[in-house]
């Protein structure tokens, strides 16, 4: 039985996220420590800072013992970057629920001294209110983006890419968006284009993923045929339409890393893209994301 303050999910993509972010986090400290008067950690959907997994039971076998079915707590986001050496100097939690920002609230009791900044609230409205700030000249972040379906709006996005300081994963919902853009135009109703066209920035998305084809041969001859406009993209055209629109923002957006990595269907795609245009901060951003999601990729592959 989970308690209010549980926050059950999980599962292979869930790991994987949180095994590249970190690692990026803590390349991106090491290296940025003492050049900049503040480096914060943003999380706009912060969750509890913990997360309950159910483990499924496990036959015994020659060397291990049978194992009934678990649940553990690990952590989650938030904590993993608090756990970061060297440390960041500020933390922002945001989530809309009051029950997950009292747990995160609590995370000052156990690391003590550390500048935590807990914000109940839509994260799209905070972050577009908020971000506009001048300090971002002597202040660097990294901002995670994992949002529990499509909430996240361009405008958003663009806010953060203008404060031209912060590093971005994004866990893009990708079945959210071949849910949501149906084969058929037809079957795309007025909430879902706005929808899409809140999570994609432009209106545009039906002109650019749609096609007019022919109606069947077999359409009753003497009749009008009518205009029959599908889905031009496959998944990995929407995914790589989506990175498309994030370089419209960002100076730079590495090829994302598929979720699952390997079985399909693919579900998530997670997206590494930062702000600043400095070259220097291009290169070494590229340097740290492009070793992080091959390396990834490379160990999950092997792992199959």
């Amino acid at each position: 039985m989970t308690t209010g303050t549980d926050h059950e999910f999980g599962g292979q993509h869930t790991e994987i996220k949180l095994e590249l972010v970190e690692k990026y986090l803590k390349a991106y400290t090491a290296a940025l420590r003492g050049k900049f008067s503040q480096l914060w950690y943003i999380d706009a959907f912060a969750g509890t800072g913990s997360r309950t997994v159910r483990v499924e039971a496990r036959d015994g076998d020659l060397f291990d013992a049978p194992a009934p079915a678990r649940t553990e707590t690990r952590r989650g986001s938030a904590r993993i970057a608090l756990d970061i050496t060297p440390g960041f100097d500020r933390f922002v939690f945001m989530d809309h629920s009051h029950e997950h920002c009292e747990a995160l609230e609590a995370l000052r009791d156990i690391y003590k001294g550390r500048d935590i900044t807990v914000l109940n609230g839509d994260a799209n409205r905070l972050i577009q209110d908020e971000i506009k700030w001048d300090g971002w000249r002597q202040t660097r972040a990294v901002m995670f983006l994992d949002p529990y379906g499509m909430e996240v709006e361009w405008d958003t996005l663009k806010a953060i890419a203008d404060t031209k300081a912060i590093d971005v994963w994004y866990l893009f919902p990708l079945s959210g968006l071949y849910r949501q853009a149906a084969r058929n135009i037809s079957a795309v109703d007025e909430v879902k284009r706005r929808a899409l066209t809140r999570m994609l920035g432009t209106s545009a998305w039906e002109d650019e993923l749609y096609s007019t084809v022919q109606a069947p041969n077999d359409f009753l001859e003497g009749l009008e045929k009518p205009e029959i406009r599908q889905r031009n993209a496959d998944v990995a055209g929407l995914e790589a339409y989506v990175k498309n629109r994030l370089k419209e923002i960002f100076p730079l957006v590495l090829d994302p890393f598929p979720l699952p990595p390997v079985q399909k269907p693919q579900r998530f795609s997670l997206f590494f893209a930062i702000a600043n245009p400095s070259d220097a901060a291009v290169r070494l951003a590229k340097r740290f994301g492009d070793h992080i999601l091959s390396s990834g990729m490379a160990s999950h592959v092997r792992s199959r």
